[in-house]
């Protein structure tokens, strides 16, 4: 497909990989985050990446060169998402929060521009109503690490037009990915299945049915997963399972209630890899 001027909200650990890999598939790109420290230290992570890949022979010097040249960093999101022809928002898993970026987006961008949001749980229907173009808002789920994994969720709003679903999984083919096309439920498709299997975990984790080793190991050789499901738990965040398990309990009920033990391990500040302890000790 053609090059696009992609504009990705949100500097964490999604966004950061959502750049990474639009800029070294030939679009342009600036990532916005109104953090000035977190924008830097994506600016800092994008680029050892991008040296490491060149170095590692990942990267050819083509694609390297014309993937540093891509990329912007910038905290004013007018400036970023003005001229944007697609949006790719990577906030918190908060409804609210998504809402006020989508309606700022939506006053901001050009009548055309598609508005995606990266969630693996929310509705773009909701996101979608609060702007005046909702036949232009989608969901595309991307998955950790972005430069890494191959599927994309383009999630299909109640008002989202074919036009645009078209776009999403056009896109995802220019960044070596593939599309699965859903239609909008809570969870969706993986989301529903891996929280179910990674709460399941947790629970026979505190009733003390095996070590989180044990329940990793069963689950990868017995199954052939290719993380465990604790192991991917601390990889994504706890705090981010927990909104993640809280909303889909909220939306379908009893079999989505939070293990206990992952509420515990949120309020002790245990959040996984990225706090240095989870289900694991990584200090």
């Amino acid at each position: 497909m053609n090059t696009l001027q992609i504009t990705v909200v949100g500097a964490g650990v999604m966004g950061k990989g959502i750049a990474y890999s639009c800029a070294v598939s030939g679009h342009k790109v600036y990532l916005n985050d109104k953090n000035e420290e977190v924008l830097a230290k994506s600016k800092s992570d994008i680029e050892e990446l991008l040296n490491s890949s060149f170095e590692k022979g990942f990267l050819q010097k083509d694609v390297y060169e014309n993937a540093k040249e891509n990329l912007k960093f910038e905290t004013d999101l007018t400036v970023a998402a003005k001229d944007a022809d697609l949006v790719i928002e990577a906030v918190l898993e908060k409804m609210d929060l998504k809402i006020s970026i989508f309606q700022q987006l939506d006053k901001i961008c050009k009548p055309e521009a598609i508005l995606a949001t990266n969630t693996s749980t929310m509705s773009p229907t909701e996101i979608g109503a609060q702007t005046s173009r909702p036949d232009k808002v989608v969901a595309m789920h991307f998955f950790n690490p972005v430069h890494k994994m191959k599927l994309v969720e383009v999630i299909r709003g109640l008002e989202t037009s074919d036009e645009t679903v078209q776009v999403a999984k056009d896109v995802s083919t220019s960044l070596n990915k593939q599309a699965v096309e859903v239609n909008e439920f809570p969870g969706f498709v993986t989301s529903r299945m891996n929280c179910l299997i990674g709460n399941e975990a947790m629970n026979l984790l505190m009733e003390g049915v095996a070590s989180a080793e044990d329940i990793d190991k069963a689950m990868k050789l017995g199954l052939n997963h290719p993380m465990g499901p604790l192991e991917l738990a601390d990889l994504v965040g706890l705090d981010t399972r927990l909104r993640n398990m809280e909303y889909l309990y909220q939306t379908l009920g009893e079999k989505y209630r939070p293990c206990p033990l992952l509420i515990k391990y949120v309020k002790a500040g245990r959040l996984g890899k990225k706090s240095g302890s989870g289900f694991y000790d990584y200090n």
